[in-house]
């Protein structure tokens, strides 16, 4: 038996999205979401009008949820590590060689690849752009200011309740929805928005993706960590990866983030990258052609294809 699921198509000619939702015996179009289905923040029209300027074609599947708002934390030791590593490799070679001579004599890392101590005290996060979340299966071209395109593959979570100083069992509870998420990166530009001290802009703010279909948050919710995932690129697997490894779980990334701040349905919380879901850990950037596949067992699948 499948898990209970939702996806939504575009109907132009009607202006509308028709919701589909699958509790076991199939997808079955419905007026009548199911319980665990995020309430709609938005207007159809207004989603409609996002998709017309995307170039959405009519029927096609689009987002099951259109979030209001999108934090993206980072969980993950090993892609923290493997990820600075390769963006010395390729971006400050100087450095890249050192750190190598430094982990060949200590065989420990090299300590600017290490995360900020902070991210062992809490849950870091940053606050990226909900409004350009694309549908899977939009054509996907590097932003013109940039040469270095990358994907990151993460696990993603809607809100289906407010929350506010919530516990972490409590923040798991509160999960609407489970998706994929896909983290577009202009890595070139990144570089220099890191250093400034404000974070990423124009290295993150331009895409991000998400599954056509969202899985029913309490259906997975014990076992969020413990879920498989790949990453195929012209039909090669990459990577073969999952979530589990994470130093702060997700409930206790939720609850941090509604500490004296108030939380609404529709918010999109991602766990960051999985270790190795990255093009920059893998040593294999995104090129004009290149057909992306990303997907988490249980929840979904994204895939694009790389515009010139």
């Amino acid at each position: 038996m499948s898990l209970p699921r939702i996806h939504r198509t575009l109907d132009l000619d009607a202006r509308r999205i028709t919701l589909h939702a699958d509790t076991g015996a199939g997808w079955t179009a419905t007026d009548d979401p199911p319980s665990f289905a995020v309430p709609a923040a938005f207007t159809e029209e207004y989603e409609i009008a996002r998709y017309e300027l995307l170039g959405v074609p009519d029927g096609a599947r689009v987002l099951p949820v259109c979030p209001v708002s999108f934090r993206d934390f980072m969980v993950y030791e090993k892609h923290a590590v493997d990820a600075a590593r390769g963006m010395a490799r390729r971006f400050v070679p100087a450095g890249y060689r050192l750190g190598r001579l430094f982990e060949t004599l200590t065989r420990r890392t090299f300590p600017p690849y290490r995360p900020h101590r902070l991210w062992n005290q809490q849950p870091l996060y940053y606050m990226s752009n909900a409004s350009t979340m694309l549908p899977s299966g939009i054509p996907v071209a590097c932003p013109d200011y940039s040469t270095a395109l990358d994907f990151e593959l993460e696990l993603g979570v809607v809100l289906g309740a407010p929350l506010r100083d919530a516990t972490p069992a409590e923040a798991i509870a509160a999960i609407g929805a489970v998706v994929v998420i896909n983290d577009f990166s202009a890595r070139d530009v990144q570089l220099a928005e890191m250093r400034s001290g404000f974070g990423p802009q124009k290295s993150k703010h331009f895409a991000t993706s998400m599954s056509a279909t969202a899985v029913a948050g309490s259906a997975v919710a014990d076992r969020l960590d413990a879920l498989t995932a790949s990453v195929r690129i012209n039909g090669h697997t990459v990577a073969r990866t999952g979530t589990h490894g994470m130093r702060h779980s997700l409930g206790a990334a939720i609850a941090h983030a509604s500490r004296s701040e108030q939380l609404f349905p529709g918010e999109l919380i991602s766990t960051g990258t999985l270790p190795g879901g990255s093009g920059m850990e893998l040593g294999r950037w995104l090129a004009p052609g290149d057909v992306l596949r990303l997907e988490i067992d249980e929840i979904g699948v994204i895939e694009h294809r790389i515009q010139g």
